[in-house]
C-alpha cells in the first residue's frame, strides 16, 4: 500500500505545532529522538524531518509530497509550489526595520540603502515592484545585529511579537508579507498518494474549524427568544428545546471565537441567562 510522504521542520516550534495538529487529526506517529523520518502507526504516511530551507526543493524533486512548511519559506524558496490549506499557526511577517534614530517616511528611502537579509528572493521582488534599488547583504542567522556593526542600514527579517528588534534598537517599518504555516504539495504528487492527502485535508479543515469555533448553550425566556436567535450568527440555525421550567427554552449553538464576547455581551442584553460555552475538538460540516 503506498504511502505519504509529508515533511515538517526538524526543530523547533513550527514543528511542535505541526505534530500537534496531525495527532489532532487521529495520526500516531512513533517518533524517537533524532529519527529523520517516521511512519504512522493507524495511517499511510510517513514524516519526514527536514531542514526548514531545504523543504521545497524535496517538494519540487518529488522526494515528499507534502509538507507544512511556513509561507514565508516556501514564497522564498519555492514559489513555483502550490500550498492548498492555511493552517492557522506559526503566524508571523517578513517586515523591513531600521535603527530606531533614523528617519523613515517611505519604501523610496531605501534606495541605495544597504539591507541585511535571509530573505533576498522575497526582497529583490519587492524592491523591484517599488522601483527601489538597494544593495543586499545575505544573512543566515542574526540578521538583526548587522545594523549595530555596521554591516547594513536596515534588515528584513521575520518578525512575530518584536521583541528582537526592540532588544537589537530596532523598529518594524514596512511589512513586505504576512506568514503563517501552510499545507504545500508536490507537483510531482502521484494520483493514489493525492487521495490520501485529501484525506488528511479534510481531517485538517475540521480541526482548525473547530478551534476557531465555540459551542454555545444559554437558557432564553419564550418572550425573548425570536431576538436573542437574531444575534446568534450559527452554523444554519441554532437548536432551540423547551426547559422543564415553563416559559423558557435552551438554545444550543455554534459561535465563531473572534466574534465571542460582543456576541454574549448582546446576548446578555436580551435577556439570555446561564450561558454555557464549551471548546469544539472537531467540526465536520
Amino acid at each position: 500500500m503506498s504511502k505519504l510522504k509529508i515533511a515538517v521542520q526538524k526543530s523547533g516550534r513550527l514543528n511542535e505545532d505541526s505534530m500537534r495538529l496531525l495527532k489532532d487529526i487521529g495520526i500516531s506517529i512513533d517518533n524517537g529522538k533524532d529519527q529523520l523520518k517516521a511512519s504512522a502507526n493507524n495511517f499511510p504516511l510517513e514524516v519526514f524531518y527536514l531542514r526548514n530551507g531545504d523543504i521545497p526543493q524535496y517538494l519540487r524533486d518529488g522526494v515528499v509530497d507534502a509538507a507544512i512548511i511556513g509561507k514565508n519559506v516556501l514564497i522564498e524558496k519555492g514559489n513555483d509550489i502550490q500550498f492548498v490549506e492555511k493552517l492557522g499557526f506559526s503566524k508571523c511577517r517578513v517586515s523591513i526595520a531600521l535603527p530606531k534614530s533614523d528617519k523613515y517616511n517611505s519604501i523610496e528611502d531605501l534606495e541605495d540603502k544597504r539591507i541585511a537579509t535571509s530573505y533576498p528572493n522575497t526582497v529583490n521582488q519587492f524592491l523591484k515592484k517599488n522601483n527601489v534599488k538597494a544593495d543586499l547583504h545575505i544573512i543566515n542567522g542574526s540578521v538583526e545585529i548587522a545594523p549595530n556593526i555596521g554591516l547594513a542600514d536596515a534588515i528584513v527579517d521575520i518578525v512575530s511579537s518584536g521583541s528582537t528588534l526592540f532588544k537589537n534598537n530596532l523598529v518594524e517599518k514596512e511589512v513586505i508579507l504576512n506568514s503563517e504555516a501552510v499545507l504545500a504539495v508536490s507537483p510531482l504528487i502521484s494520483a493514489e498518494n493525492q487521495e490520501i492527502l485529501n484525506k488528511i485535508q479534510f481531517r485538517i479543515q475540521s480541526v482548525l474549524k473547530g478551534r476557531a469555533s465555540k459551542y454555545v448553550l444559554l437558557n432564553a425566556p419564550n418572550d425573548k427568544l425570536d431576538d436573542i436567535i437574531k444575534v446568534l450568527p450559527g452554523m444554519k440555525s441554532p437548536t432551540v428545546l423547551p426547559l422543564a421550567e415553563k416559559g423558557w427554552s435552551s438554545v444550543h449553538t455554534v459561535i465563531n471565537k473572534n466574534q465571542f464576547w460582543e456576541i454574549i455581551d448582546e446576548l446578555k442584553l436580551k435577556g439570555a441567562q446561564g450561558i454555557l460555552v464549551c471548546p469544539i475538538e472537531k467540526m465536520v460540516l
